[in-house]
């Protein structure tokens, strides 16, 4: 009998197209699923949010200019003038963007775009007259690099920074909550040396403290120099003003740090410096993150499931998953691939002025929103969390072997002062306990049958894997020194 065939596939459906649904349907997670998370960035790393800073630029050049005297004959500017110039950002809003987005696509050019929407606000006032000083003797990446440095320092000092120091704060928390909690150690993923939770935790915050302070000192350069870096403008137009020193005083009055030498752009190697330490930062958090799923599965850790979600599996009710720290893993994987390109991108640029930098540049929002994406998912994982102190403690008394370093360590130092009978204490304690389970009972024979001296004898006695845990508790006070 022939094998019956299976029918050809129906013609797939024409599906409603979804990029004309209106409002319009975000293409990443960060605009759609995630947005709630990461909105505090759209204030500064938005396409909007570039064209108001550049508003800001442009017309604080006009007052600098004006205010300065670097073009004689002009007069200065009243407190009203002031006022006028600096209320064009301030209100620049739905109807600005929209209006700024015409005038682009008759320009073609965004930069230009914002001086023709500064003009626009000048007609009609008493600065009409002195509209042409806008983007006077300027590039557009005089305006473009100024732009983004407040951008750029703005969103990583007023939004990241802040998040990721509540997150540290978190941390820290639990390190001090959990200093004297016994915890078995795991090198290689074999039980080792017991430890505490606190201590572990506080590695990870004296860790991530020394990235914050890093990356809160880092600079934040600009220049304003012309087409080439040379003033070659300002020099022909006002050759007896000093523009040097006109740069500098108005890079310094946008709270950046001069860059005096450049090409048509600034260099951009602040920028990489800031994304390699806030990449650094990302990957000491990708480690907690992979550790907290470790504890988790070993049951140090358990999960309060309103504090997770709803759902722990979809067909097996039993679970809670650790979902945060996964979530928080993957985005920390995708921001720092991204930074890694930004860094790796922005230091280069061919001769004078190639443009290579205006599109990665754009892609800062994604990289440090998946950032603050795993931030948030690191916090909401840390407060769902309880310790389970009872599990460690059990752990810890299921693994006496690991007192075999301190054993051989009693009869290394015992043996090197003189103390007879303790030859080869490393080789001794390999045979009792390498690839065997010692419980308690077996461990203390073992110490009596060395007949160590009594005091020596004693404190062995009484050390357990819950005790052996060294200035654990202690080191984390150390943490104060970080604050």
């Amino acid at each position: 009998m022939p094998e019956q065939q299976s029918p050809a596939p129906a013609t797939s459906p024409a599906f409603l197209p979804l990029a004309e649904v209106d409002p319009p349907i975000a293409l990443t997670p960060l605009d759609g699923r995630y947005r709630g998370q990461v909105a505090p960035l759209v204030d500064h790393l938005s396409e909007a949010a570039l064209n108001r800073s550049r508003i800001v630029v442009e017309t604080e050049w006009v007052i600098h200019l004006l205010d300065s005297g670097a073009i004689p004959g002009l007069r200065t500017l009243t407190d009203a003038e002031r006022a006028l110039l600096r209320a064009i950002p301030a209100e620049f809003g739905a109807e600005g963007i929209a209006e700024h987005a015409e005038i682009e696509r008759e320009t073609v050019h965004d930069v230009k775009a914002v001086e023709y929407y500064i003009k626009r606000r000048l007609a009609g006032t008493s600065l009409e007259p002195l509209a042409e000083i806008v983007h006077i003797y300027c590039t557009s990446e005089d305006i473009n690099n100024l732009s983004y440095a407040l951008m750029i320092r703005d969103a990583v000092h007023d939004v990241w920074l802040p998040a990721m120091t509540e997150l540290v704060d978190d941390l820290e928390a639990l390190a001090r909550a959990s200093a004297e909690v016994p915890m078995l150690s795991r090198t290689h993923g074999q039980p080792a040396t017991p430890t505490t939770l606190g201590k572990e935790m506080a590695v990870f915050v004296h860790r991530l403290r020394r990235q914050l302070r890093r990356i809160a000192g880092d600079e934040v350069l600009g220049k304003i120099n012309g087409a080439t870096g040379t003033y070659a403008a300002h020099a022909v137009s006002v050759p007896t003003t000093d523009w040097q020193e006109v740069s500098r005083t108005f890079v310094e009055h946008l709270g950046l740090t001069w860059n005096p030498l450049t090409t048509q752009i600034e260099s951009h190697d602040w920028q990489a410096e800031i994304y390699a330490d806030v990449a650094r930062a990302g990957r000491i958090l990708h480690n907690l993150a992979t550790d907290m799923w470790t504890y988790i599965s070993l049951g140090y850790f358990r999960q309060r499931l309103s504090a997770q979600g709803g759902t722990g599996s979809s067909t097996m009710p039993h679970k809670v998953n650790p979902i945060r720290f996964e979530n928080a893993e993957a985005n920390l994987e995708i921001s720092g691939a991204l930074l890694d390109v930004l860094s790796q991108t922005l230091v280069t640029s061919r001769l004078q002025r190639d443009l290579t930098d205006s599109t990665t540049q754009r892609n800062v929002a994604p990289a440090l929103g998946h950032s603050l994406l795993a931030i948030s998912n690191l916090r909401r994982g840390l407060a769902g969390l309880d310790v389970d102190a009872d599990a460690m403690a059990a752990d810890l008394d299921a693994n006496w072997e690991v007192l075999g370093e301190a054993v051989q360590s009693v009869m290394r130092t015992l043996g090197v002062q003189g103390v007879e009978g303790l030859d080869n204490p490393y080789e001794r304690l390999k045979e009792l306990t390498r690839g065997h389970r010692v419980d308690g009972e077996g461990m203390h024979a073992f110490i009596r049958d060395l007949h160590l001296p009594e005091a020596e004898e004693q404190r062995l006695l009484a050390l357990s894997p819950a005790t052996y845990v060294g200035y654990g508790p202690q080191l984390v006070e150390h943490l104060s020194e970080d604050a």
